[in-house]
């Protein structure tokens, strides 16, 4: 079987135990067969009820508790763990399962991939999440900066999941065109733009912490729903929609 990268990930004829070091891909394996996670991530916040070994962060993994933990197979994404973590537990003799979708189809077909592989089948939330995502938006479009940082500001730039995301609502990246995915900014000198999107997280983002930095509009969105790829996608198109009207 091939991860999103095309590595080759050999797996027991039945996947046991998994650990997974990003929250949604906990939240997609969790939601489908919660007995199966056996580790996840300090971030790892969704299912609420989900009782496991945490093994710190995205970034900072406990290598040493994973290897403890037996998995057979580790969870991971092309942009949220580094490759040294991956390559050390691979050289470990532990099988990693790595993801990288950019746009909403392309992370549709990867939780199709690595839950047939690992669950064995797509769950029902996931054919309910294509149906939500299958009818294009048609209407009014509307430019915007999405900041995800500040001090230094950051927002997103191009070639991002949750910028093809907004895309499918109504809102266009203003920054787009970056030759970075995750572009500094000036404030005070960004392209036009109609509005300011405030996810949450990764930096938490409020009313009262953001929107007072720009001189158009500000909406302040569920980061959860804007940037993970799982059972979220099912009532993500709704929610951000209301967010933004």
């Amino acid at each position: 079987m091939y991860d999103d990268l095309h590595n080759v990930v050999e797996l027991p004829r039945e996947v046991r135990r998994v650990v997974s070091i990003v929250p949604s891909l906990t939240e997609s394996i969790a939601v489908t067969d919660a007995d199966k996670i056996v580790g996840a991530t300090d971030w790892c916040t969704h299912p609420a009820d989900l009782d496991v070994v945490r093994v710190r962060g995205t970034k900072n993994p406990d290598l040493d508790r994973i290897r403890e933990l037996a998995p057979d197979v580790v969870v991971a994404n092309a942009e949220e763990n580094r490759v040294v973590d991956l390559d050390t537990l691979r050289a470990s003799g532990i099988a990693v399962w790595v993801t990288a979708p950019t746009t909403v189809p392309e992370s549709l077909d990867s939780l199709g991939r690595m839950l047939s592989a690992i669950i064995g089948t797509e769950p029902p939330w996931l054919h309910e999440a294509r149906e939500v995502w299958s009818t294009p938006y048609e209407g009014i479009r509307r430019r915007a900066v999405v900041p995800i940082w500040r001090r230094p500001w950051m927002a997103l730039g191009r070639d991002t999941f949750a910028g093809d995301l907004l895309e499918r609502l109504d809102v266009d990246n203003a920054l787009r065109d970056s030759g970075e995915r995750y572009p500094r900014f000036d404030p005070d000198a960004l392209p036009d733009y109609d509005i300011v999107v405030l996810p949450d997280e990764p930096y938490a983002f409020s009313p009262d912490d953001g929107p007072e930095a720009f001189g158009k509009p500000a909406k302040c969105v569920s980061g959860r729903h804007l940037t993970w790829y799982g059972p979220s996608l099912v009532e993500a198109r709704a929610l951000l929609s209301g967010q933004l009207a």
